[in-house]
């Protein structure tokens, strides 16, 4: 048994209690030999057995404890990888090693993230173990915009690499064109002589073919069998390249035999060897340029950050680069420049371009207090901005971050396609060997069954014993042209790509369009959805509440007299003195309610004191204050002893609130949220605030019905206020859940998840956490600057539910992509691989479709990069038919 040890550094421990706690969780994991944990230093050790547990199930069972052991996650970009092969060994690779956690490799866009323990093994040592599995790590990658130039010039070095040996390849492959115009009889070539050798006399063509070919062997094909035997040699794996180098070496070992007479044979291959080994390098260069257009998204965002900024520091205005921008200076951004990083706007009133992050033409209008966010641009007015993010943690870098994140994150379908891939290409080499011998041993009996095929004929006329007429081929050289075939046909790199270029293309269009998902996972769950659960506050209405009424409950007559002296007014001074003692007594309800909300951030509270102060109501002194979630507040106050907050608040302090019940139901009709208030056990009032809904919701429901999507409200509301703001958005009633308390939110969404329904939560991320989390699918809604939110699989950028529709929308959109892709990988091997086998195909035809099929599913993915999510997608193939079918 092999045992490892890890050196953690665990934050949150407090106390003996809290290290135990940790020992205990790890100590329950199987294979975990001892364990320790000291709160003092934050430090602990774990021997583990590799092989029954992993590092990351220790991590995560510290993080069920409540704790966190220290980690870093860094994306590498790795050049060399052709195919899900070669991912899964770098994969293996790095978490072979000590200290690694885990490690998501995506060779559709050349980077593995990697999460390791910085105490046990560095940066460099994870860039060796990929250099030791046979690829190119990039090193000296720095952070930022810094780090996304190492990637291009990586990019762009590979470019460069492989056009040089598409135009080298290409002078080296022309002259073979006659040769294959005369197999067509669309040429005649010129008999040049033969030319007397030790061994045998050699036609001179022919010896002018092989020195070409050989040319191309030492230059394009040297790449592929150095990529075969990397592949093997490291892991004993095969991947495409062994595909391509047995098939163009079985070709051209063929050819030289009989060349120089060592075997007897009809025909050279030598230029189907030139023509596959070009057809595949020129798709593997359009491979790379497609993989780099994928990413040019992610890498224009950064590039649109300023280089330098205007700080203003008492008085004066500075440019200074914008890495030293510190949080807390104040920066003064003029009409068109570009945001420096972000911030708070201190002074100043404009609109702001916020569309390279939301995908929305229309600037947002910002005022003192708003928050902005760096790279966006600055339309009119000149902007005072207090930094308040810097670096790495800017929205714009978080945003990037969490795009890699993705990437690096697939579906589920791609491990169905990994496990296939794994045993593919063994596959692969096995049938066409068993094929080749196949048809060395049955020639007459296959070339019959070929016949009855309603298809095109065996290639060359097939083996000379079983054509018409003698012709035909000897019987060794059709069984090395359906090896040859079988070998080349194959595509695992389509088959690879299909799922991960697919995602790459819609994760990076997600974020320009103000939406993240946090893996492509998330991708595939979202297109599942049947049912999408809305909390009500700052999701279907703004969130932001304003102090609409204030209403008196008093159960005394009144002592004012008719008949009274006349006021200056015109009304008698008891209906004056009325006026006067209810303006008093309203004042006083008010301050009260407005001096015991004051202790509170909720935004209820924040209104009632809010509407006072717009009211001239001064809040006064708070000594004891006690929120009771979900019902209101309690305190006691300068004014006395105040309750605040639904009826049940009150009833459980024995006081009777049936002198106001057709006040507060009225109100609740009305949409807006009443509250009774008590001051020292007597019922004095209500006050009701209102939310205004926004107005993008009802469209927003109304599309997500039509898409036979079932929508449900959450909200701490009364029913009849709930009620009232669902009619309003379109939400049936019996889809209102009412009266929820916060911690009671995951249990209504585990409720509809019970009854069979594939639920999204849509929340503010914060007070919603453990619903989102327990939700299929988590939408924290508005996050603005902060794209991190933990307990979301996806981040909606704006505070608008329409985004909700754009998620649905690329999800969709990206899942028919993956799916299409899929299905033309395995249509193509399906199809064309029986073909191969059966003695159908030229080799340098096959060469071509291997080429092709790979070029082919990237330029499919890239198709839809263009898409606007603001409508449903639809098959390019079938928007013809849109007019006929009534659609717009």
């Amino acid at each position: 048994m092999t045992t490892r040890r890890a050196h953690l550094e665990i934050t949150g421990m407090s106390c003996s209690t809290c290290s135990g706690a940790v020992e205990d969780a790890v100590a329950d994991l199987d294979g975990v030999d001892a364990g320790n944990a000291n709160y003092a230093t934050d430090e602990g050790t774990v021997e583990y057995d590799p092989a029954k547990t992993s590092l990351a199930e220790i991590y995560e069972a510290i993080a069920d404890a409540g704790y966190e052991a220290a980690s870093v996650t860094e994306t590498l970009t790795v050049m060399g990888m052709s195919c899900s092969t070669c991912s899964g060994t770098v994969s293996d690779a790095v978490c072979d090693l000590p200290g690694v956690i885990r490690a998501d490799v995506n060779f559709a866009s050349d980077e593995a993230r990697v999460e390791y323990n910085p105490n046990d093994i560095s940066l460099a040592d994870i860039r060796d173990a990929i250099e030791d599995a046979g690829y190119e790590p990039v090193r000296d990658e720095v952070e930022d915009t810094q780090g996304a130039s190492q990637r291009e010039r990586a990019v762009e070095k590979e470019l460069r690499r492989q056009r040089r040996l598409v135009i080298g390849g290409g002078i080296l492959t022309l002259p073979f064109v006659p040769i294959m115009l005369a197999m067509f009889d669309l040429v005649s070539l010129p008999d040049l002589g033969t030319v007397d050798l030790a061994i045998a006399s050699v036609p001179i063509l022919g010896l002018l073919e092989f020195v070409l070919a050989t040319a191309l062997m030492a230059t394009l094909g040297k790449e592929f069998i150095a990529g075969a035997w990397r592949a093997f040699s490291h892991n004993r794996r095969a991947n495409m390249d062994t595909l391509v180098a047995l098939g163009t070496s079985a070709g051209y070992v063929y050819s030289t035999a009989l060349l120089f007479g060592l075997i007897a044979g009809a025909g050279l291959y030598f230029e189907a060897v030139a023509f596959i080994l070009w057809f595949i390098t020129l798709g593997n260069w359009l491979e790379v340029r497609s993989k780099a257009r994928a990413g040019n998204a992610l890498r224009e965002l950064l590039e649109m950050e300023a280089d330098e900024a205007t700080v203003v520091e008492d008085g004066e205005e500075r440019q200074v680069p914008l890495e030293t921008v510190a949080v807390g200076d104040v920066m003064k951004v003029r009409p068109g420049e570009r945001i420096p990083t972000d911030g708070e706007v201190v002074d100043g009133q404009s609109a702001v371009d916020e569309s390279m992050l939301t995908g929305e033409s229309v600037p947002v209008e910002k005022a003192a207090g708003d928050e902005v966010v760096g790279s966006t641009i600055n339309e009119n007015g000149v902007l005072l901005v207090e930094a308040t993010k810097v670096g790495s943690e800017t929205a714009i870098q978080q945003l990037v971050d969490r795009v890699k994140e993705a990437q690096s994150r697939q579906p589920e379908i791609q491990r169905l396609v990994d496990k296939v891939s794994a045993y593919f290409v063994p596959a692969v080499i096995v049938n066409a060997v068993a094929w080749a011998l196949l048809w060395a041993a049955f020639p007459e009996a296959l070339a019959a069954f070929v016949d009855m095929i309603p298809l095109w004929g065996l290639v060359q006329g097939g083996p000379e014993v079983a054509a018409a007429g003698g012709a035909g081929v000897p019987v060794l050289e059709f069984s090395v042209i359906v090896l040859a075939s079988s070998l080349l046909i194959a595509c695992p790199c389509a088959l690879g790509l299909a799922t991960p270029a697919a995602t790459m293309v819609g994760s990076t269009l997600s974020a320009t369009n103000g939406v993240l998902f946090k893996g492509g996972d998330v991708l595939e769950q979202v297109r599942g959805i049947d049912t999408i659960v809305f909390d009500k506050t700052g999701t279907l209405t703004h969130g932001e509440m304003t102090l609409t009424d204030v209403e008196l409950v008093n159960d005394n007559e009144s002592t004012a007299t008719d008949g009274g002296e006349p006021a200056a007014d015109g009304g008698t001074l008891a209906e004056q003195a009325e006026t006067d003692a209810d303006e008093a007594l309203e004042a006083f309800l008010l301050g009260a309610a407005a001096t015991a909300e004051s202790g509170s951030e909720h935004p209820i509270a924040r209104a009632v004191v809010e509407g006072a102060e717009e009211r001239g109501v001064t809040a006064g002194e708070v000594s004891e204050f006690e929120n009771v979630p979900g019902h209101g507040v309690s305190a006691e106050t300068d004014r006395g002893r105040v309750l605040i907050g639904r009826r049940k608040l009150l009833r459980d302090e024995g006081i009777d609130t049936q002198p106001a019940e057709d006040t507060l139901t009225e109100l609740e009709r009305e949409g807006k949220t009443a509250m009774a208030v008590a001051v020292d056990g007597q019922l004095r009032g209500v006050l009701a605030v209102a939310d205004e809904v926004r107005e993008s919701a009802k469209e927003t429901v109304a599309a997500l019905h039509e898409r036979g999507t079932e929508v449900v409200m959450l909200t701490g509301d009364n029913e009849r206020t709930a009620q009232a703001v669902a009619e309003q958005v379109g939400i049936p009633s019996e889809n209102v859940r009412a009266e929820v308390l916060p911690v009671d939110k995951a249990d209504h969404v585990e409720a509809l998840q019970d009854d069979g329904n594939r639920v999204m939560m849509v929340g503010d991320g914060v007070n919603d956490a453990p619903a989102l989390t327990t939700a299929q699918v988590g939408v924290a809604i508005g996050s603005g600057t902060d794209v991190a939110i933990e307990s979301a699989d996806v981040t909606l950028m704006r505070d608008d539910p329409a985004d909700v529709l754009k998620a649905v929308r690329i999800s969709e959109a990206t899942i028919s992509k993956v799916r299409q892709n899929l299905f033309w990988a395995f249509i193509y091997n399906t199809t064309l691989i029986p073909i191969a086998a059966l003695g159908m195909l030229n080799p340098a035809l096959a060469g071509l479709a291997m080429a092709t099929s790979s070029v082919s599913v990237m330029a499919n993915s890239l198709s839809f990069a263009t898409y606007d999510p603001h409508e449903d997608y639809r098959l390019a193939v079938l928007k013809p038919f849109d007019a006929l079918l009534g659609r717009n």
